[in-house]
């Protein structure tokens, strides 16, 4: 899976540069953190969706089209792949493979949270 999303992530650097008329990859960096960041976001309520729908095929669509977006986010984010399976690797060791850190023992950086209305999915704010 690793070497799916490396080669991936790759790609979607190669397609930073490329004609934003006929890469959609292009166009979705050059509309910005923001618009690439709403896009993931979009995907994961998609397949929330799908999952408590109980459509097996649309979560695994969905899953790759969210995988995919996951990927353009940490390249405009300057996040390499290998960061992340380095955080995985981490929490494995000290945790297992099924348990994330609990979020109280993280520092946060103080940010304002969006609140999430299911009513707004794919519409304009």
């Amino acid at each position: 899976m690793t070497d799916s999303i490396d080669r991936l992530h790759a790609a979607v650097l190669a397609a930073r540069g490329a004609d934003p008329a006929v890469s959609r990859t292009a166009r979705l960096i050059r509309g910005g953190r923001a618009k690439v960041a709403k896009k993931l976001g979009e995907e994961a309520v998609e397949v929330v969706i799908d999952a408590m729908s109980g459509s097996h095929d649309n979560v695994v669509r969905e899953s790759a089209d969210l995988l995919y977006n996951l990927v353009v986010l940490w390249a405009v984010a300057g996040v390499d792949p290998r960061e992340v399976w380095a955080e995985m690797d981490r929490r494995e060791r000290l945790f297992g493979i099924a348990e994330k850190l609990l979020k109280h023992d993280q520092p946060k950086a103080r940010r304002k949270v969006a609140v999430f209305d299911p009513r707004r999915v794919g519409k304009r704010a």
